[in-house]
This record gives C-alpha cells, sequence and structure tokens, in this order.
C-alpha cells in the first residue's frame, strides 16, 4: 500500500542521492526507508532507482515517477497553505527556545512534522540554557519553550524524559558490579568529577548538592556532554549525564544506572504571547493528536 510517507521518500532519495540522507530527512530509519522503497518498487512493478556503491541514481521510468510525486507534494502543500488561510494561520511564527539536548534530540522531528503540515507557519528555534528559556517565556520573547521538570501548574505538553546514568572508564572499580546495581549519587560524589552541564542549571553538581553532598574532586568542566564522555573515557575521572545524550560509541566507558533513578521531564510551555497565538494552539492540537488523544483516530 502506497502512502504519503513513500512519496517524499522518493523524492527525498531522488535529491539527496543517499537513502541514509533521505531517510534521515523524512524521519525514519534507513532499514525503513530501503523496505519502503523496495515495497513501492514491487508495487510499481518496475525499479525506481539503480543502486551503486556511493550513490543511487534514478531510473528512466523513476524519474517519469519522480516528478509526477513531487508534484503532488506541492499540490498538497498548496492545498494546507489553503487550509491555513482559512484558519487564519497562513504568515504566522513561532518562536520556540530550548536547550541544546532537546534541539539536538527531540524537537526535529517535531518541527519537521508541524511544517509539512502547516507550510505557511514560520517556525524559529531559538537555543539557550534553561535559565534563559525561562527568561525569554517570562519576557514574552519566545511563544513556546521546553522547560526542564515543568511543575503541573504550568500545563505542559510533555515531550519525553530520561534518566541520568553514571558514566565511568571501563575499567573503574564500580563498573565491576552487575549493571542492576548501579551506583548512587554518593558513590559518584567521591570520585574524581567531571561535570558536564549541557548548558543547563540541572547538571550532575546541582543533583549532588540537593542529595545533601558534595563533589570531593572536581577535576573538569565542559558545557557538552559528549566532551564529557571523551574525557572520561582518558581515565580523567566519572561523570553523571542523561541517558538521551550518551554517544554511540561507548568502547571504553562503563554506563551504569543511578540508584535510585532520577529523572529528567521536557515539556513545552506558552508564554502568554503563545497562549494568544493561532499558529502555537494549531502545533500543540498536533503534538496532542500524536499522543493518541481523541483527535488522532
Amino acid at each position: 500500500m502506497m502512502n504519503l510517507l513513500h512519496w517524499r521518500l522518493l523524492v527525498a532519495v531522488a535529491e539527496a542521492g543517499n537513502i541514509s540522507r533521505a531517510a534521515e530527512r523524512v524521519g525514519i530509519t534507513q532499514s525503513g526507508a530501503s523496505q519502503a522503497i523496495a515495497q513501492l518498487e514491487a508495487a510499481l512493478g518496475f525499479r525506481v532507482f539503480s543502486r551503486e556503491r556511493r550513490h543511487v541514481g534514478v531510473t528512466a521510468l523513476g524519474g517519469q515517477v519522480i516528478e509526477h510525486a513531487r508534484a503532488m507534494l506541492e499540490r498538497l502543500d498548496a492545498i494546507r497553505v489553503l487550509a491555513d488561510d482559512s484558519q487564519g494561520l497562513s504568515g504566522g511564527r513561532i518562536r520556540l527556545a530550548s536547550f541544546p539536548s532537546v534541539i539536538s534530540t527531540l524537537l526535529p522531528g517535531l518541527l519537521r512534522d508541524f511544517q509539512r503540515r502547516h507550510p505557511g507557519i514560520e517556525l524559529v528555534a531559538l537555543e539557550g540554557t534553561d535559565e534563559e528559556v525561562e527568561d525569554w517565556l517570562a519576557a514574552g520573547t519566545v511563544e513556546l519553550g521546553v522547560v526542564l521538570n515543568p511543575a503541573p501548574s504550568r500545563a505542559a505538553a510533555v515531550l519525553g524524559h530520561d534518566a541520568w546514568v553514571a558514566v565511568l572508564p571501563a575499567s573503574h572499580p564500580l563498573g565491576r558490579r552487575a549493571s542492576e546495581s548501579g551506583v548512587t549519587l554518593e558513590e559518584l560524589a567521591a570520585q574524581p568529577f567531571i561535570l558536564a552541564t549541557g548548558g543547563c542549571a540541572v547538571n550532575g553538581q546541582r543533583l549532588v548538592e540537593q542529595a545533601g553532598l558534595h563533589l570531593s574532586d572536581l577535576r573538569v568542566t565542559v558545557r557538552d556532554w559528549a566532551s564529557a564522555c571523551v574525557l572520561v573515557r582518558e581515565g580523567m575521572g566519572v561523570a553523571l549525564v542523561p541517558e538521551s545524550t550518551l554517544p554511540d560509541e561507548q568502547r571504553g566507558l562503563r554506563v551504569m544506572p543511578l540508584v535510585p533513578v532520577i529523572h529528567r521531564e521536557f515539556g513545552l510551555v506558552c508564554s502568554d504571547a503563545g497562549k494568544a497565538s493561532r499558529p502555537v494552539q494549531a502545533l500543540l492540537e498536533g503534538l496532542l493528536c500524536k499522543d493518541g488523544s481523541p483527535g488522532n483516530r
């Protein structure tokens, strides 16, 4: 069964000349993209792409299919702009602020999906610390902000959550125990410590202090989570980072759960200007539908 994703994927592959880059653009895995292309070619009865070692080309018939797919997607965007016009949404702008780790992980898919549904609305993403995001929301500089651990009274739209984990050199004594045993904040605080802030006031040092402890040997402070993991791999100390920021390559590292578990939660919060913005409400309604509310049925 061919659907809109298949056509978007075809156009993306033709433009990128590469399946993995096209898959990233449309928001699916490379294996999912390869499977979708195979399904579509089977349904059509001919090959759309010619595979070479480092490049994906387009066959003669495939080129005609892609022209039709591109025209179809353009018509769909035009229909969506027309729909937005009828609701007074076109020409609107949303300024959305977040701290770095969320901008690079949770937000790209959200913003891409929203802009597909509402091509007439401009989305501007601003990066700052969690404290700067709060200041921008209070001042009305932005309509939406990603807030860390929002209070229930703020009626935040939850984007996701993750847990804090300990990152140790692979040979560290604390890492020799079973993973399910975990590591406590007290144990980490007594070790040579690499502090990564991630541009957030809520970081490893804050968690340690909130537990009534202190870092006995703070070796280095860095902003980037990845930099902390590199220093840990070099044996300079241990670190406490959010699970979602762990590097793909963990060779030389031992990752242990924190005991007891401490979570971070991310929520989208409106400023006063955002509460009165129709484009912002359209974005939030889209989030609710995605989460399985009645609007998604």
